[in-house]
């Protein structure tokens, strides 16, 4: 008895270490960006199986340029989409964030790590904005939800212009994208990830930084769901 008991827990050992060695396997192959570190490389290919297999994303990649500034612009319905987002890329992106969600305990080592730049929305917004306007200037690809905070479907918030003033100061290419297939539970960071959703992003063409009030009239548009062309 006590020999079969050996001998099962050796099989369970050697099966659990093949699907750890599958699953390191995996992950591995699904990297995409590189990051700058290692573990935030394995954490991307993790993210990309996450909202591939497990929110059953579906996406066209966002195209980006190789390298050199970029404004990636999204509407925001919940608290997964930055994970999807990154899951359609293959750069780094930086976020920006509220200071406020910023300085989470428990949280504010990540978003340091994955470069997300916080925004003290108590200041003046061109004071706020001067990170993310470093950043662009030193070619690297920003990423903001201009609505402002999560808006639901359905709901209607008037753009925030940050984003015209970063890309007129660098002359960088806006890239517009479109969230949905997330059933809403009120930006509840732990339940938006945690709950399956049917997500799809879909990309659009990229938009001049010199056509200001063309750019914002068209995503205001596109952003809260309108079929909508340039």
């Amino acid at each position: 008895m006590y020999d079969l008991f050996n001998i099962t827990a050796i099989i369970i050992l050697i099966i659990l270490l093949w699907l750890l060695i599958r699953a390191f396997k995996a992950i591995t192959a699904a990297q995409q960006t590189d990051w700058g570190a290692s573990w935030m490389n394995f954490v991307d290919g993790l993210n990309r199986l996450f909202c591939k297999y497990y929110h059953r994303l579906q996406y066209t990649p966002i195209e980006l340029p190789a390298q050199g500034a970029a404004i990636l612009v999204a509407n925001h319905i919940s608290t997964l989409d930055p994970m999807l987002l990154i899951a359609a890329t293959r750069r780094p992106l930086r976020f920006l964030i509220a200071r406020e969600y910023y300085e989470l305990f428990g949280l504010k080592w990540f978003f340091r790590a994955i470069g997300c730049i916080p925004v003290d929305r108590s200041v003046h917004p061109e004071t706020a904005l001067r990170p993310a306007l470093k950043a662009l200037e030193a070619g690297e690809v920003i990423a903001l939800f201009p609505q402002g905070g999560v808006v639901l479907p359905g709901k209607s918030r008037k753009l925030k212009r940050g984003f015209i003033w970063l890309a007129q100061r660098t002359h960088s290419t806006i890239y517009p994208a479109f969230i949905s297939g997330i059933t809403s539970r009120d930006g509840n960071i732990f339940l938006d990830i945690l709950l399956r959703s049917h997500a799809k992003l879909e990309n659009y063409p990229p938009l001049d930084w010199r056509e200001e009030e063309k750019n914002v009239a068209y995503l205001q548009a596109l952003l809260e769901g309108e079929n909508c062309e340039l």
